[in-house]
């Protein structure tokens, strides 16, 4: 299962802010545990995310693999099923549900603080929700993140321009995922 759409960046006020909107053939409150509980992040999300699931509590990120170091951030809002929003380092992430027909719309913003990471970053994320759908759909996905993220990379660095990508993975990024040999 892989998802063909991709995201949209818009430059506002000097910051890439990407966005997604993914149509998921399940139910809110389905979309919603996976969103929120930490066993269920595990399928999709790159870090854990330690604290407390309510507006202003403070978080902490670390990534599974140890290829970028730990960071912190707040819990912005918090209200159950429908909006998660929060500062994952100095980017901003926001989570919106709408119920469709038995199914969900989840529209996904990420605002970059640095308008050079938006093609690596949008791509990430790409793989993430890829990951999200497989996991909420209870099926294993067919390759891991890292190779999606490679998979869809060089489609956004061609959609965002060279503003939009002139960072790479992070130090260690590569080290740590390396492509499965053929």
């Amino acid at each position: 299962m892989t998802s063909t759409t991709y995201g949209v960046l818009e430059i506002e006020d000097g910051v890439g802010v990407v966005r997604f909107r993914r149509r998921l053939a399940h139910p809110l409150e389905k979309v919603w545990r996976a969103l929120t509980e930490p066993a269920q992040l595990e399928a999709w999300s790159p870090t854990t995310i330690e604290g407390e699931r309510v507006a202003g509590a403070a978080l902490h990120f670390a990534f599974r693999h140890h290829e970028a170091p730990d960071f912190d951030g707040e819990l912005l809002a918090f209200e159950p099923p429908t909006l998660l929003e929060l500062r994952w380092g100095e980017d901003l992430l926001r989570f919106e549900l709408t119920a469709a027909s038995g199914q969900t719309v989840l529209d996904f913003t990420a605002r970059m603080a640095q308008v050079g990471k938006a093609a690596r970053d949008g791509a990430g994320w790409h793989a993430c929700l890829d990951l999200l759908q497989c996991a909420v759909a209870g099926q294993a996905a067919p390759w891991s993140s890292p190779d999606r993220w490679r998979e869809v990379r060089d489609a956004y660095v061609e959609r965002f321009g060279p503003e939009a990508s002139t960072m790479g993975p992070p130090p260690g990024w590569e080290e740590a995922h390396r492509p499965a040999e053929a």
